[in-house]
């Protein structure tokens, strides 16, 4: 298997994690950290919006990681052994980037819709967006979570509002929330939008990402200017698995980032 695997060009380095500090170590939430890696030797991975890293923890195993910014910003939340070490790691292997970006380039207008932790992946995206500000017509950002206290990047979330639209829900309301309660994709449906000139970034729990494509569907956006990120079952990352197979591609290799049209007739299928 080894000599298999070194005999095929530029796979051995696509497989060994490189040694990266973590330089800063922010809190999000009860459970969610950001981490700012720096590499031990040599310069900072160059990363497009929307791609992964697979991040090893020495000793106890390694996942893939969506980059929530530059130059190397990781936001994990503690759910299992590996992510829990992530967030306490002092020294990290990294593999990466991988997979597909989101197509920021697009100009028009963008619509940016995040659930829960998937804003982490989308952050590169407004990032983008204020960076190059005067290449987009309206910047709209639709963020939800279950609870004000699991909203990630709420510093954050107050800037951006200087520069574009957002609107954030939540699905259940504490004592003192100001805001909208309910579904992410009831936002869809009631803010304004000018469907042809729209691109959309979908990312979050799969139901919810259902939900907001029908509710961008039904606003007349175009199925082929709606993009999701498809995160789930990735294993080794550079496609020599299969443990990501989704229909007749493989998330890491051909994904995470997908326009709609593409795996549709998958997201039909809950929880593939």
């Amino acid at each position: 298997m080894a000599t298999a695997i070194a005999a095929e060009p530029g796979l051995t380095g696509a497989m060994t994690p490189l040694p990266f500090r973590v330089a800063e170590r922010e809190q999000n939430t009860a459970d969610t950290w950001t981490l700012a890696l720096e590499p031990l030797a040599g310069e900072p991975p160059v990363i497009a919006p929307g791609q992964f890293m697979m991040v090893y923890v020495f000793g106890i195993g390694e996942v893939p990681i969506s980059v929530s910014g530059p130059p190397l910003l990781l936001t994990v939340r503690a759910i299992g052994a590996v992510s829990t070490a992530i967030c306490h790691a002092e020294t990290l292997g990294i593999r990466g980037p991988l997979g597909t970006s989101w197509p920021v380039g697009c100009g028009g207008d963008a619509v940016v819709v995040a659930g829960g932790i998937g804003l982490a992946p989308l952050r590169p995206v407004v990032l983008h967006t204020l960076a190059h500000r005067d290449d987009y017509d309206r910047v709209l950002l639709l963020y939800g979570s279950r609870t004000p206290s699991e909203l990630l990047y709420t510093r954050q979330l107050e800037d951006w509002r200087r520069a574009i639209d957002v609107e954030v829900t939540v699905d259940a309301a504490a004592q003192g929330w100001p805001g909208p309660v309910g579904f992410v994709a009831k936002l869809v449906a009631r803010v304004e939008l000018r469907p042809g000139r729209t691109t959309a970034f979908v990312c979050g729990p799969e139901i919810m990402m259902r939900t907001t494509i029908d509710a961008l569907l039904a606003r007349g956006v175009p199925p082929e200017r709606i993009h999701v990120s498809m995160e789930r079952h990735m294993d080794c990352g550079v496609g020599l698995c299969g443990h990501c197979q989704l229909g007749p591609t493989l998330i890491c290799r051909d994904g995470p980032v997908y326009a709609y049209p593409d795996v549709a007739r998958f997201m039909e299928v809950r929880e593939l």
